[in-house]
């Protein structure tokens, strides 16, 4: 290869045998007649031995480089105690690739810190940082494991449209597009079209989405564009779904576990892999605030410091609230049959924080209508959404994970912006 024949951590299993390896110096170390380069690239550094009498004169003439130049370096790996991972590379040959040629704006090596903000004006050098590459290594397998472990269990994967000709979930807080001739949106939730493909007869799908909120919000908990991991499941209520979502959430907690030790021990965070998750009604945990001396009205959400208190009270990382006030949630959730003030609604909570919330949807269009009435909405306007269930809709059941709120919880991270590699907020355009 032109570039490379290895990465640096297979170049460090390759003791006594050359290698080319590339990427870019994370540090310098200058002692007259001797000097290291440490090179880095995407999975570790390696040390790069230049010594008068040792390595050529050539490459000891051409190799002035500095902090964060591109480098290529050519020779043989042999063993030292002393360096890093006991190996160094001794080299034959060397081309600089690229010159920074500016001051950084964000130190890669950490040794001088920055502000969120800046790191994230100059995202494409803050990602090689250890702490980024972590999260977003973390990340990957996140998604990955959600995807293998649903098409393990035979969910076909569609891909939604973004942009939609209704504001489906109220259009205060979606973004307008200008389509053609027409006022269009971006989808806050892909929820219509996974619902339609299951009544299109695909049964069950499974979906990594980018989704739009448009909310003026200004917390570390929320973003403007989020990726949403979702499904859909045909023929099943929502204690179905419940318990694909507990095998799909222990399946990526372990994957993280076994394949980033690396990444976990450099962001410092121990993982913990349940054998199980506890459900508790919605009615049961605002007894026990009640009880607790932590009051709380049936029929309101929880507030961050009711959700904190729970998990006090639980001592359990990861749980499901289930069956909740139905005047709360989504219009479309389906109520109990025993009750209709409850309806089978849930959310997984995971550090105290709600990562995921799904639903029994209602498929018979007369229950639908009741209660968009309920809720003071015109039926009328949703007839482009009630038509579906009027086609023969089966009882259908689905979720939604928002991938970076659970990146966030499982790497500790203060603020949801550093678990999107380029995150929109209010005011956050570029890069």
């Amino acid at each position: 290869m032109k570039f490379r024949t290895h990465y640096v951590s297979e170049a460090k299993k390759s003791v006594g045998k050359k290698v080319k390896v590339a990427g870019w110096v994370h540090d310098i170390r200058d002692l007259g007649k001797l000097k290291f380069i440490i090179l880095r690239d995407k999975t570790g550094i390696l040390q790069i031995l230049l010594k008068k009498g040792l390595v050529p004169d050539a490459v000891l003439d051409n190799s002035k480089v500095n902090k964060e130049d591109v480098v290529l370096f050519e020779g043989e790996i042999k063993e030292n105690k002393i360096a890093p991972d006991g190996v160094e590379l001794v080299p034959t040959n060397f081309e600089l690739l690229n010159k920074v040629e500016q001051k950084l704006p964000v130190d890669p090596t950490d040794a001088v810190p920055a502000e969120l903000d800046t790191r994230l004006d100059y995202r494409y050098v803050d990602l090689r940082r250890k702490i980024p590459t972590a999260i977003f290594n973390i990340k990957s397998i996140c998604a990955n494991s959600f995807r293998n472990t649903l098409a393990g269990l035979g969910f076909t994967e569609i891909h939604p449209t973004a942009i939609t000709g209704a504001a489906t979930e109220g259009g205060t807080d979606v973004f307008t597009v200008q389509y053609f001739e027409n006022q269009a949106y971006l989808v806050q939730s892909p929820q219509l079209y996974k619902q339609l493909a299951v009544i299109g007869g695909f049964d069950k799908v499974m979906m990594a989405v980018p989704v739009f909120r448009a909310e003026k919000h200004n917390t570390t908990s929320h973003l403007n564009e989020i990726i949403q991991m979702d499904i859909e499941m045909g023929f099943a209520d929502h204690l179905d779904v419940m318990k694909i979502l507990e095998q799909v959430f222990l399946s990526v907690l372990k994957e993280v576990n076994e394949k980033c030790s690396d990444d976990l021990k450099n962001l410092k965070v121990e993982l913990k892999v349940p054998k199980k998750l506890n459900s508790y009604t919605y009615t049961e945990l605002v007894e026990r605030l009640n009880k607790a001396g932590f009051y709380m009205k049936w029929g309101t959400d929880f507030t961050k410091e009711a959700e904190k208190k729970i998990s006090e009270l639980l001592d359990e990382e990861a749980y499901f609230i289930y069956d909740w006030p139905t005047a709360i949630r989504a219009f479309y959730s389906m109520p109990s049959e025993k009750d209709e003030k409850i309806c089978h609604a849930f959310d997984l909570v995971y550090r105290g924080l709600e990562i995921s919330s799904g639903a029994q949807r209602i498929h018979k269009v007369s229950i639908l209508e009741d209660q968009l009435k309920k809720r003071g909405l015109d039926p009328y306007a949703f007839e482009f959404y009630l038509n579906a269930f009027r086609l023969g809709a089966p009882p259908h059941a689905g979720w939604s994970i928002g991938l970076e709120r659970l990146v966030q919880k499982i790497t500790l991270q203060d603020n949801i912006r550093e678990c999107m590699m380029f995150p929109r907020d209010r005011v956050r355009l570029h890069p």
